[in-house]
């Protein structure tokens, strides 16, 4: 910190209307600021922040510590909510002057949120961190990995701090159940299941996880200009978009396949019916505990399509967190979204939570490296899509996905199969209204 250097180089008043910035309610923080200022009060300020479940209890920690290392110049009221990363899009562009101060979300989601003028720009804030948290934008960017900061940015701008690296899924599994051979294709881990009388657990109903079987038989998604969505999954590519469809109902109507709603892998994890499941390293916790001296994990399998074992891909991405750009405390709200996720904050995540840190200097530590999830999601990484989708995209995939998980669509039906692929594909690629 560089806090001393403030008194310095900048009056109360000039320091209020760095922390105000641009944001929606820039003006009237301003203007408090400079009158606290006068009167040599300090202001009150208060930041809404949401972030998923597990992390409640370290972003409270995180608010108290802000709280007291910035304690001479506000006063504090940082109240901490529940907001999944994979639902923060959805839910602030429902009404964004209403979201929170600060949030988290999956780096995939950064183009749309970037196009409602959700997001306030970080290199728009350089100098409230250089003023009140002694690094430049810069710093922030050199000191996280490539990929990360690569994925916090648009149109050549950074949009978000990067607070992970570890935004892809992968298989964990009971050794004590299974083999190193066993996990090595779906066909073999579906069938060492079945005979232990145990499940393998996948979600589906997800474009973030049904993606995976298309992105390795060679098929694409990419992000057009206007925010639409080009797909080409009911063409030719290895193979057709039916054959992968194929397997993937395949692998469902497995009897030893579960599939498990989007955000409920850890439940069913401790429930104990799981022998696998794939899943990322927020549920390495979960399943440490769950599979004791067993717990394992490896890359994702293989799986059959038209006869022959293609190489399962994972979607690969970051979490990021952002400052609303219509906080009435924007400022702050971006010292704090640098606090959360700053070196030392990215060390005590992954001690506490088991986090895959962005941070190139913790990813570094002999702690991280010999993690069991962090460590096969490096491996992973080797065999990951980054995934370029718009808003239209997520919908018509999770009902797809759901259409397989269920078994409304049939191994075989080539004109069923070929039908639900063109809606999905007429859904996901239709303009932007």
């Amino acid at each position: 910190m560089k806090k001393g250097l403030v008194s310095v180089l900048l009056t109360a008043s000039m320091a209020s209307m760095l922390l105000a910035g641009c944001g929606g309610g820039g003006e009237a923080a301003d203007t408090q600021g400079q009158a606290g200022a006068q009167t040599g009060e300090k202001q009150n300020v208060q930041l809404t922040v949401w972030g998923a479940e597990n992390d409640q209890a370290i972003l409270k920690e995180f608010a108290d510590s802000f709280a007291q290392e910035y304690a001479e110049y506000a006063n504090f009221d940082i109240q901490v909510g529940v907001e999944s990363e994979s639902t923060a899009k959805d839910t602030v562009l429902t009404d964004v002057e209403a979201a929170a101060d600060v949030y988290s979300f999956a780096s995939d989601q950064l183009a749309d949120l970037v196009n409602a003028g959700a997001l306030q720009p970080v290199d728009d804030m350089d100098q409230v961190l250089q003023m009140y948290a002694g690094k430049t934008v810069d710093e922030v960017k050199q000191s996280n990995t490539e990929g990360s900061v690569d994925a916090a940015m648009m149109n050549g701008k950074l949009y978000a701090f990067p607070r992970t690296a570890d935004n892809g899924y992968f298989l964990y599994y009971d050794s004590n159940v299974l083999s190193e051979e066993d996990v090595k294709s779906w066909d073999s881990l579906l069938a060492a299941a079945e005979s232990a009388g145990k499940k393998v657990g996948m979600t589906l109903a997800s474009g973030w996880y049904d993606a995976s079987f298309f992105y390795s038989a060679g098929f694409t998604t990419s992000l057009n200009e206007d925010g639409s969505t080009s797909m080409d999954w009911n063409k030719e590519a290895d193979y057709s978009g039916v054959d992968v469809a194929n397997a993937m109902i395949h692998i469902a109507s497995s009897p030893a396949f579960m599939a498990i709603a989007d955000g409920d892998i850890s439940n069913q994890l401790a429930s104990g019916q799981l022998c696998a499941a794939v899943s990322g390293v927020w549920d390495s916790g979960v399943a440490e505990s769950t599979y004791g001296d067993g717990y394992a994990a490896a890359i994702l399998p293989t799986f059959t399509v038209a006869g022959e074992q293609v190489q399962q891909l994972s979607v690969v991405g970051c979490k990021l967190v952002a400052v609303n750009a219509y906080s009435e405390n924007v400022g702050w709200a971006t010292l704090f979204a640098d606090w959360i996720t700053n070196e030392e904050a990215q060390a005590k995540s992954f001690a506490q939570n088991g986090t895959g840190p962005s941070n190139v200097n913790v990813m570094n530590t002999d702690a991280v490296q010999q993690n069991v999830a962090i460590a096969t999601l490096g491996e992973q990484t080797n065999y990951g899509v980054v995934q370029s989708v718009g808003q239209n995209f997520w919908d018509p995939a999770a009902t797809f996905g759901e259409m397989v998980a269920t078994g409304v669509l049939k191994e075989g039906d080539t004109a069923g199969i070929q039908a639900a692929l063109d809606t999905l594909v007429d859904g996901v690629t239709a303009p932007i209204q």
